[in-house]
């Protein structure tokens, strides 16, 4: 390839921004971001509930090169994090690439060009030599689809969709599930309703959030003294990437965690007798998403806030009905019910080699080598891909990774012209030492987003992050040249 390759990033989140930094820092310029959203941001442009947050200390939650000195937290809110995005895409001058707005319906491979035709919503398609897909893990809500939901009287939304218009004063709300954004929303709205009704499937494990104010003195010594915010990012590496530690290789560290979840919840429970006993989960340690929170549990005890672990049966027009025959009233239902994480690219049909879809190629659960490329889609990477979710540190240490990984793919496919398709021996070998490390793991002992619908795992990378530093690292001899 004599010229500089036609790339097409699809997603202006995290991931997405970092491929797009990585390949221009190598010279590559030829370069469009389409963002389906009028902003960049991904699910931090998305999620504005009451309490959005990161789960995962400010300092290590950014990129390694564009530490953010003027963190107002420890854990910051949405609004910070997506102002931070929002700075780096102004640093980086990735303005000029980005066309939002913009929706992707498709992408087909062409084998007699060697190229991608990229089809867009009410626009003309756009061929490219390659196609980034990062799309995330977390952007296609889910809200389960219960006998009587479209009889509701009320206003209804997801919290990844929350219509800022409804005012939650002086009503009865219904929160439907217990994970990372219920756990938010519920402390963030329960002062100001007049009742509010948590309705728990599974209980989460719960551990203390050490969260803080950056104060101005803080700002001044990260900002004069650069080592000070390298010292804080280690520092809480060190302490995430043992959880990770924990549910991979010591089991006895996994136990130590739990005894801390247990007291922490226990005593966080003591405001309302038998609390506990309908809070501490009935699963290994692990097998879901720990969370971090330090006043969800009180706010449970709050006389305005009932906790139901009741089966719900269906919705009627006043409120949700349980197994039990008794029906909750609300005036407002909030679906805090997750996401389909483990449903890579199936919103949109992307067909490769002999015009295979992905679905096809992906039917028996999505696999990708080092959850990048796939055999028969040349030219075709992916960002926070299948196994590449961590169990306890933080997701842009992983997208760096494969930031730089796309880079040295498309450096490499420049030199040698046509289009690149990992080799399918490469591919499924490697799938084969993820999965076996996966079945002893405890992901395999619960159900969880972290599984397909088959009980693969699908999402999470079952060793440590700096494995996957270490491991996942571009080379030719993985890949076939089509010329």
């Amino acid at each position: 390839m004599t010229d500089r390759p036609a790339i097409a990033i699809v997603g202006a989140g995290f991931g997405g921004l970092a491929a797009a930094i990585e390949l221009k820092r190598a010279g590559h310029d030829g370069i469009v971001i389409l963002e389906r959203g009028d902003d960049v941001g991904g699910v931090w442009r998305d999620n504005t509930y009451p309490g959005a947050a990161c789960d995962v200390p400010s300092p290590f939650y950014c990129y390694s090169f564009a530490p953010n000195p003027a963190w107002p937290r420890r854990f910051s809110q949405q609004p910070a994090i997506l102002d931070y995005i929002r700075d780096v895409v102004d640093g980086h001058d990735l303005r000029r690439h980005l066309r939002l707005s913009t929706e992707v319906v498709s992408a087909a491979y062409d084998e007699g060009t060697h190229r991608w035709t990229v089809g867009l919503k009410d626009a003309d398609p756009l061929v490219v030599d390659v196609v980034v897909f990062a799309v995330g893990q977390l952007s296609h809500p889910v809200v389960p689809d219960l006998p009587g939901r479209e009889t509701f009287a009320g206003p209804q939304f997801h919290t990844a969709a929350w219509d800022h218009s409804v005012d939650l004063t002086d009503k009865r709300v219904a929160v439907v599930g217990t994970g990372a954004s219920a756990v938010q929303v519920v402390p963030a709205i329960a002062p100001d309703v007049a009742q509010l009704t948590v309705f728990q499937r599974s209980a989460p494990y719960l551990l203390p959030r050490p969260d803080c104010e950056f104060g101005d003195r803080r700002q001044r010594v990260f900002r004069s003294v650069p080592a000070s915010q390298l010292l804080e990012r280690v520092t809480w590496y060190s302490l995430v990437e043992t959880l990770s530690v924990a549910w991979v290789h010591a089991p006895a560290l996994s136990s130590m965690i739990r005894s801390v979840s247990h007291e922490h919840m226990r005593r966080g429970s003591r405001g309302r007798p038998g609390l506990f006993e309908k809070v501490w989960p009935d699963y290994p340690i692990g097998c879901k998403r720990i969370l971090f929170s330090s006043d969800y549990l009180p706010t449970l005890s709050r006389p305005n806030v009932d906790l139901v672990t009741e089966r719900i049966e269906r919705i009627v027009e006043g409120g949700i009905v349980t197994d039990d025959g008794r029906e909750h009233p609300a005036d407002v239902i909030v679906w805090g019910t997750g996401f389909a994480a483990a449903d890579f690219l199936t919103t949109i049909p992307v067909t490769g080699l002999g015009g295979v879809p992905l679905t096809d190629r992906w039917a028996d659960g999505a696999r990708a080598y080092f959850g990048l490329t796939v055999p028969d889609f040349p030219n075709l990477l992916i960002m926070y891909g299948p196994n590449t979710n961590t169990g306890g540190g933080s997701i842009i240490y992983f997208l760096e990774t494969q930031a730089r990984y796309v880079r040295d793919f498309v450096d490499h496919l420049t030199e040698v012209g046509g289009a690149m398709a990992v080799r399918s021996e490469v591919a499924d070998h490697f799938d084969e030492r993820i999965q076996t490390l996966l079945s002893g793991s405890v992901w395999t002992q619960c159900s969880s987003w972290y599984r397909d619908a088959s009980g693969r795992v699908t999402t999470n990378w079952p060793l440590l992050g700096i494995d996957y530093r270490r491991q996942a690292r571009f080379s030719p001899d993985d890949y076939e040249v089509i010329a």
